[in-house]
C-alpha cells in the first residue's frame, strides 16, 4: 500500500500527526501496535489539559480518536515490526502488511520502567499495577503502596486515596519530584510518605500480601493489598535506533525544533523525544511534525 505519509503510534502525538498530515493534503495512515491513546489512557486525571478543568486520561484519548478519525484511518492492533529505508522513502513491514511511504513520524512513546525487585514479575496482576486508572477499583478500601515521587506517583496517590485507599508513598528521596500543586493536595490528603526509602521484596502468595522497604538501611515489612510502580518510563526507540536516527544518553529521538530528525524525511514526536512529557506538548510536536513532513514533500 502506498502512502506519502505513515504515522507510528496513535497516542496524542500520533493521532494529531495523522490528522495534520491530511489537513495539510497528505494521503497518511496512522499504526498502531494497541489502542488509541498510549499512556495517557492510564491517567487517573488530566487537569492541565486546556479546556477541560479535569479529564480522565481515557476519555481524553477517546475523544481525540473520535475527531481524528474524522481525517485519518487509525489501524489499532497493528504492530509495526521492521522500517527498512529505500531509495523513495521507507517500507513499514507490520504483523499485518507491508506499507510504503515516502515520510514517517515515530510516535511510538514509552512504557513504564519496572522496580527490578523480586516478586513484581510474580505478581503482575495479582496486586503489582503500573495504572491506577486500570486496577485502583479493585483495591477500594484497602491499604496499598505507591512507588515513585514524580507527579505520575502523586496523581496515582490522590486517585487511590481518593478510592478509599489508606496509601503509603514509597520514595527514595527525602523531597518529591511532583509539581508543587500535587503536592499540595498530597499534604491535604491523608497519605504517608516513606522517605528515604526504596522496595526491597514484594511478598505474597498468590496475591500480593505486603512490601519490605529499606528505610537507610533499617528494613520493614508493610501489610498491602497492592503495590503501585509509577518511577518513569522509558523510550520505545528501538525501531528509530535500527534505521540510524540518533539517540541521546537516555535513548529518546533526538529533533531538532521542526521535529525533523537527522534521517531524511523521519521525524518523531511526543513522549519518545523526551523533554516534556504532556499531552499538550505531545498534541504540539505532532502538528509540527506532520507539518514539517508537507513541507518537505511539497
Amino acid at each position: 500500500m502506498e502512502k506519502e505519509l505513515i504515522v507510528i503510534g496513535a497516542g496524542p502525538a500520533g493521532m494529531t500527526a495523522g490528522m495534520y498530515g491530511v489537513r495539510s493534503g497528505l494521503d497518511s495512515l496512522v499504526l498502531e501496535r494497541g489502542i488509541c491513546g498510549g499512556l495517557s489512557n492510564e491517567a487517573p486525571a488530566i487537569e492541565n489539559y486546556p479546556g477541560f478543568n479535569e479529564i480522565g486520561g481515557m476519555e481524553l484519548a477517546s475523544r481525540m480518536k473520535e475527531h481524528v478519525m474524522k481525517y485519518v484511518e487509525i489501524r489499532e492492533l497493528e504492530r509495526v515490526d521492521v522500517i527498512e529505508p529505500k531509495a523513495d522513502g521507507f517500507e513499514v513491514s507490520t504483523d499485518k502488511n507491508s506499507y510504503h511511504a515516502k515520510a514517517i513520524v515515530i510516535c511510538t512513546g514509552t512504557r513504564h520502567r519496572r522496580l527490578g525487585v523480586k516478586g513484581e514479575g510474580e505478581f503482575l496482576g495479582k496486586g503489582v499495577s503500573y495504572c491506577a486508572a486500570c486496577d485502583g477499583f479493585f483495591f477500594k478500601n484497602r491499604n496499598v503502596a505507591v512507588v515513585g515521587g514524580g507527579d505520575s506517583a502523586a496523581r496515582t496517590a490522590l486517585y487511590l486515596y481518593n478510592l478509599g485507599c489508606q496509601v503509603t508513598l514509597i520514595h527514595r528521596r527525602d523531597a518529591l519530584r511532583a509539581e508543587q500543586y500535587l503536592q499540595q493536595k498530597l499534604g491535604e490528603a491523608d497519605v504517608n510518605i516513606c522517605w528515604n526509602s526504596v522496595v526491597k521484596v514484594i511478598k505474597g502468595d498468590n496475591v500480593v500480601k505486603s512490601v519490605v522497604i529499606d528505610t537507610r538501611g533499617v528494613e520493614r515489612e508493610l501489610p498491602v493489598a497492592g503495590v503501585f510502580v509509577a518511577i518513569g518510563e522509558d523510550p520505545n526507540s528501538e525501531l528509530a535506533a535500527k534505521i540510524g536516527v540518533t539517540l541521546d544518553e537516555k535513548n529518546y529521538i533526538i529533533t531538532d525544533k521542526s521535529q525533523r530528525t537527522n534521517i531524511k524525511r523521519v521525524y518523531a514526536a511526543g513522549d519518545v523525544t523526551g523533554g516534556l512529557r504532556q499531552v499538550v506538548v505531545a498534541c504540539a510536536e505532532g502538528a509540527i511534525a506532520a507539518s514539517s513532513a508537507y513541507e518537505d514533500l511539497v
